[in-house]
């Protein structure tokens, strides 16, 4: 395997289910050092209504006071309309991320649009950004299977990376939204991408619901994804999937590369504090394990 890029998502993923708001500087002091400790990339937050997901309120004025800042890590967003889209010019986001869900019903959940109709307006988005200078990344959401209708056909998620490529979009990511995947289908969606387009940059989105979560990243960088986006302490999952569980933790994902020699210039310290704090934050346990545990010494 390759050095894979982490693409942090807590601050985005991780936060948008939790009912209570997290002041925004506290927020810009977990960004802050998970953006400066040597992971690839920080999702910032979402620019959606703050009345549905109030937890992303803020996410104009974090980009406004981060944009005077210098970090290690490219800051990105998620943007779901034109709305939106409008809105993250305006703050000077460098990583635009767009999606679009394999699930119907998801898709409208979510969207309040059918995956066809979402996809053909995402695409415009993704080539408006792209024209606008900024670096985009697509997705398909609920690519591995879907908390309300199940299985999602392949062939399915195959046709919307097929209409990314068509478009000229190859920074895709493949999202397991509901937590259903296996290290086996993982390894064949993958490797179908990677068919279509052999340059395309594959982005691995894995939710832990059933306990496959860090099976599954390994899976996708065997079969040669890029990057993996996770959540500190594995916080997270989508309030609009059936069971919303949390994302595989960046620390115990980097924890398990450094073992191996790989990506030894992120400060893992770093991480795991981080993990800790957003833990003692919501005075609760969090899903991920290395922050518990402590890691292993190199």
């Amino acid at each position: 395997m390759s050095a894979i890029l982490i693409h942090e998502v807590g601050p985005r993923d991780g936060l948008q289910a939790e009912a209570v708001v997290v002041p925004s500087a506290v927020k810009l002091d977990w960004i802050r050092r998970v953006a400066d400790c040597g992971v690839d990339i920080v999702q910032v937050g979402s620019f959606v209504r703050g009345d549905k997901v109030p937890q992303m309120a803020d996410t104009d004025d974090l980009f406004r006071t981060l944009a005077g800042e210098s970090h290690r890590a490219l800051l990105s967003a998620l943007v779901l309309n034109d709305k939106g889209l409008e809105r993250a010019l305006a703050v000077g986001v460098p990583l635009i991320c767009l999606g679009v869900s394999a699930s119907e019903t998801h898709s409208r959940k979510n969207t309040g649009m059918g995956t066809e109709e979402a996809q053909r307006r995402i695409i415009a988005l993704a080539l408006e950004a792209r024209q606008a200078g900024r670096r985009v990344q697509v997705s398909v959401q609920s690519a591995f299977g879907c908390g309300f209708e199940g299985a999602i056909a392949e062939d399915r998620v195959r046709a919307m990376v097929e209409a990314y490529l068509e478009a000229g979009l190859a920074a895709i990511s493949l999202a397991d939204t509901a937590g259903h995947a296996h290290p086996a289908q993982v390894k064949r969606l993958v490797a179908q991408v990677l068919a279509l387009e052999p340059a395309a940059e594959v982005t691995a989105h894995i939710h832990d619901t059933y306990g496959l979560g860090m099976a599954n990243v390994y899976a996708a960088m065997e079969a040669g994804a890029t990057a993996i986006e996770t959540s500190f302490g594995g916080l997270g999952g989508c309030p609009f999937t059936k069971v919303a569980a949390g994302n595989v933790a960046t620390e115990d994902l980097v924890h398990g590369l450094q073992r191996a020699g790989q990506r030894t210039e992120i400060d893992l310290a770093t991480l795991v504090s981080v993990a800790r704090d957003v833990a003692s934050h919501f005075g609760r346990e969090l899903p991920g394990r290395v922050h518990r545990a402590g890691p292993i010494p190199l």
